[in-house]
């Protein structure tokens, strides 16, 4: 038996435990909150290690934001774990139920998904995340992370591994695999007999090559190619804020905006406002044949419409129409999160519909797609498929259900 088949005969076992014992799970969340701020200096100490090999290896300074603990974020991450413990259980709630003509009464609940692997890279608060949402819903996880967050991950699931052995809990609910090398990945991916779901959580390589390649069901969360359309009718002003902020507030992950759409009526005088707010934090343009020839900035190529640059860089398109915003956003999103800034009621209808994608904002900055920012207190993943669940992940996108049917001797 391999190391990680060990973890998921001990996941299978701790999971129906948790399934059993909501009120040790209220317990052991409270715990885990109350152990991450104990624990904090230790956390950082091993989070100051990751940050130290990220700056040698040449990592980007924005990609080392996405990577960097301090105090506020440790604390932002056991408020996660309050806030989800704060919701009701969201195992054995009735969703439907009817008694047949022949007596039989058939009830339609809610039970734990079982095992949930997730693959990350390097964003340590997932740890926490990912760690607090399984619990609540009943489940097991096991998570594999980033080599370049091993110490950061390492030192919370301990920390959280504590707490929940200290609630009466077992351990083995979270578990982290030690290995960070390909391998491990691929042979997570083949763990059909102990994962009951595997969700991607990262780059589109790394998404990609889990839904290409797993035989373990994903439940496939997205890259953040987001856009946001300035139409004829948008405000200015409200454009320039919104972009500015869904651009530079954290360009590392994956609600910012990546690339801005301005309608041709309107663009000679919005696009050089836009531009200028968004040189106070040095974001590099990158335009089409329109906004080049009006503000000097990089052509963009083909490959930029498609990319997430997680980076301060934006590309840029004048475009004729709304549709022919639509049909860009259709070409080359990633399904994540769209915006329009528009007065036009119409116009923000017409987009709203039109656009396939997990979130579609009107006159609203992309960066509100998030768990705890819609009222989900945290998220394991934001999905951009449509079976199963869409958008931001909580509580209630990761239970199952099954029906639960009562007779009298009947038979057929």
């Amino acid at each position: 038996m391999t190391a990680l088949e060990l973890m998921g005969r001990q996941a299978k076992i701790a999971a129906r435990k948790i399934n059993a014992e909501s009120e040790k799970r209220e317990k052991a969340l409270n715990a885990m909150a109350t152990a991450l701020i104990e624990n904090t200096d230790a956390i950082l100490k091993a989070n100051n290690e990751d940050l130290a090999a990220a700056k040698q290896n040449g990592m980007s300074e924005a990609l080392q934001d996405r990577l960097r603990l301090t105090a506020d974020r440790i604390k932002g991450m056991a408020d996660g774990i309050l806030a989800v413990n704060s919701y009701n259980d969201p195992i054995g709630k009735i969703l439907d139920g009817r008694t047949l003509k022949n007596g039989l009464k058939i009830e339609r609940i809610t039970v734990p998904m079982g095992v949930i692997g997730i693959i990350y890279e390097a964003r340590p608060n997932v740890t926490s995340d990912a760690a607090a949402l399984c619990l609540k819903a009943g489940s097991a996880c096991i998570l594999r992370g980033g080599k370049e967050a091993f110490n950061s991950n390492n030192a919370i699931t301990e920390v959280l591994r504590g707490a929940i052995k200290s609630a009466g809990l077992d351990e083995n609910s979270v578990q982290l695999v030690q290995d960070t090398t390909r391998a491990s990945a691929t042979e997570l991916m083949n763990l059909t007999e102990y994962l009951d779901v595997l969700i991607p959580r990262g780059g589109a390589g790394l998404i990609r090559a889990v839904v290409e390649n797993s035989k373990v069901p994903v439940i496939e969360t997205g890259a953040g190619n987001c856009h946001i359309y300035v139409d004829s009718d948008a405000d200015i002003d409200m454009a320039k804020e919104i972009v500015f902020n869904a651009k530079t507030s954290r360009p590392s992950v994956c609600n910012a905006a990546e690339k801005l759409l301005i309608h041709k009526d309107i663009y000679e005088k919005a696009l050089p406002i836009i531009a200028e707010r968004l040189a106070e934090k040095n974001v590099e343009l990158r335009g089409d044949e329109r906004a080049v020839k009006l503000l000097d900035c990089i052509p963009a190529t083909d490959d930029d419409w498609a990319t997430e640059y997680n980076d301060y860089i934006m590309s840029v398109k004048v475009v004729d129409s709304i549709d022919e915003a639509i049909d860009h956003i259709d070409r080359y999103s990633t399904r994540h999160s769209e915006a329009i800034i528009t007065k036009n009621l119409k116009s923000s209808d017409y987009f709203t519909k039109n656009v396939d994608s997990a979130c579609v904002y009107v006159n609203a900055s992309t960066r509100f797609t998030d768990g705890g920012e819609m009222g989900l207190g945290a998220e394991i993943g934001i999905s951009t498929q449509k079976l199963h669940a869409r958008g931001p992940m909580g509580l209630e996108q990761i239970v199952s259900y099954k029906y639960i049917i009562h007779g009298d001797g009947q038979v057929r």
